[in-house]
Order: C-alpha cells, then sequence, then structure tokens
C-alpha cells in the first residue's frame, strides 16, 4: 500500500472514529435526558398521590341543631353553652361572647354586619367573610363567620379569642379562654414599608389568585425572614441573589407594579402573624414553570389551586 493510500485509509479511520464518538456521546445526553425527565416524572406522580388542595372551609348548612354543642369559659365564668362545632372549628355567638366581657354589639341589616365594641376596640364581623376588622386591622380564618338560623352572628372562637388577647384550649365539648383581655389597639406590629414589599411581591407572583393564595405567597417570603438561611427582612428575602435571582419578578420587573387592596390585605394578614405553614419556603405554578429541581429536592406540601407549595 503506497503513502497515499496510507494516509486516505488513516483520514476514513479517523473520520469513522470521531462520528462514533459522537453518536456515543449523544447517546449519552439523550440516556442522561430521559434519566431525568424519567425521575421529574416520578417525582409529579408522586406528588400526584399526595396532592393535598389547601382551601376555605364554608359554612353551608345554617341550621344549629344540625351541629355538637360547645361550652365556653373564662376564669371560671360560661361565656356560652351553645357554641357550635363545626367542621372541628368552634364557634361562639358573637352576642354571647361579647357579653360575658360586658361588651356591647350593634347590627345593621342593609351590610349583614355586626360591630362590637369595647374598651377602645371596634370589631366588625360580617356574614360569610373570612377576614373580621378589629380597630382596622385584619383578623382572618380558614372557617367563615356567618348568620345562623336562629338570627344570630356566628365566629371562630379562636378569631375572637386573638382580638381580645386570649388563648384558646379545647377538649371534647368544652372550650377554656385563656389569659388577661388585652384587645388589639389600632397600632399594628408592622411598619408600612413592610406592607409596601411584600404586597408587591404577592401581587406580582399571585395576581389573579384567591386571596388565600396570596396569604401563601406571604407566608413563603414570611417564613424565608425568620429561617437564617435567608436574608432577615422582606426586601432582603425578595432581592436576594445568593444562590441566584429566587422571584421571576425581580428579572422581569413586575416587582415594581401597584399591588391591589386584596394584595395589601393578604400582606397585612401574613403580618398579622398568619402562616399557613411554618415550614413553606418554596412555591412554583407547575403549568408554567421549566425547572424541575424544587419537585425533585423538597418536600410537597400542598396546593392552592394555581401553586404548589413545598418545605
Amino acid at each position: 500500500m503506497n503513502k497515499k493510500s496510507i494516509r486516505a485509509l488513516s483520514f476514513s479511520l479517523a473520520v469513522c472514529m470521531g462520528l462514533s464518538m459522537l453518536a456515543l456521546s449523544a447517546s449519552a445526553q439523550s440516556s442522561y435526558g430521559d434519566t431525568a425527565e424519567a425521575t421529574h416524572e416520578a417525582a409529579e406522580y408522586q406528588r400526584a398521590l399526595t396532592r393535598r388542595e389547601l382551601g376555605l372551609s364554608g359554612v353551608t348548612n345554617k341550621r344549629t341543631y344540625a351541629y355538637s354543642r360547645v361550652s365556653v369559659y373564662y376564669n371560671g365564668v360560661t361565656v356560652s353553652t351553645s357554641a357550635l362545632s363545626i367542621k372541628g372549628v368552634t364557634y361562639v355567638g358573637l352576642r354571647a361572647f361579647a357579653g360575658a366581657f360586658g361588651a356591647k354589639v350593634s347590627y345593621n341589616p342593609q351590610t349583614r354586619t355586626s360591630v362590637m365594641t369595647y374598651n377602645g376596640l371596634t370589631l366588625s364581623v360580617t356574614d360569610g367573610a373570612y377576614v373580621m376588622y378589629a380597630n382596622s386591622r385584619p383578623v382572618f380564618a380558614l372557617s367563615n363567620t356567618v348568620i345562623m338560623n336562629d338570627g344570630y352572628m356566628y365566629a371562630p372562637l379562636a378569631s375572637l379569642a386573638k382580638v381580645m388577647g386570649l388563648s384558646v384550649s379545647e377538649t371534647a365539648g368544652r372550650a377554656t379562654l385563656h389569659g388577661s383581655v388585652k384587645p388589639m389597639t389600632a397600632k399594628a406590629p408592622y411598619t408600612e414599608d413592610e406592607v409596601f414589599w411584600l404586597a408587591r411581591i404577592i401581587q406580582a407572583e399571585s395576581n389573579g389568585e384567591s386571596l388565600l393564595g396570596k396569604i401563601g405567597v406571604g407566608t413563603v417570603v414570611l417564613n424565608r425572614v425568620a429561617s437564617n438561611q435567608y436574608p432577615n427582612t422582606i426586601y432582603g428575602v425578595i432581592f436576594d441573589r445568593k444562590y441566584g435571582v429566587q422571584f421571576s419578578p425581580v428579572l422581569n420587573g413586575t416587582i415594581y407594579n401597584t399591588p391591589n387592596y386584596q394584595s395589601r390585605l393578604a400582606a397585612m394578614i401574613c403580618l398579622e402573624g398568619v402562616r399557613l405553614s411554618d415550614r413553606a419556603l418554596f412555591f412554583l405554578e407547575p403549568s408554567i414553570s421549566t425547572s424541575s429541581w424544587i419537585p425533585k429536592n423538597r418536600e410537597y406540601l400542598f396546593t392552592i389551586p394555581h401553586h404548589d407549595f413545598y418545605a
């Protein structure tokens, strides 16, 4: 074989080997991609099996006789013997509760709103609402207030206790209020700057979501503030870049949009101490998410219509 033939053969062998290596590389990449996709699909399947939809609880049957009775006490004195256990939540009549503390109650039939006044406290309670207002500060519960068929306004006992600065312990058929009465004041334990930024990230991440969905976003932000893994301010958490940009609105600029009333309300509710979970640190919208890192690496907690939340 002459030199020219040898050079041609060597070139052909090199080309074949190069093509083989490319084929092997492509095959390996394809195999890795298939494995990653299969892992993601397995995580999504597992999440679907354990899906927990978090929602609000409504009182649909307003007949008082349909529920078991609960007796409520404070300092050995009976507050009410006709409180109700509805879907595991203790409800108490507003007038009975107010009467035990010497508070006054008025009712506006046009707005279906009761107002309790007591030593500088003005509490507004509206039929069917999930938020009461104590001196204009929001008090949120997963269960709504409701006018039952006996004509009285009922509200979750835990919410009324919070308004009066009390705590509640419960056993079967009995609830006991504890502490000294210290009604909520008009002065909130947070600043307007905190509302400003928390409302903006809530609006940007959950515009179009329900109030509960917005509270979920606020929950994640404030859980991060409380965690030693993240900055200790709302602003710091929002603009945190330690591991890359944490929230897409920081990149696309929607963080600077003016929030609507519901986003501000959700921010205030969260700043009042409401958390849907003390563990939630991540959320994503699975229908548009382009990353599988969170589902693959974090513990799934619950879903609020469009967002999945993870620890």
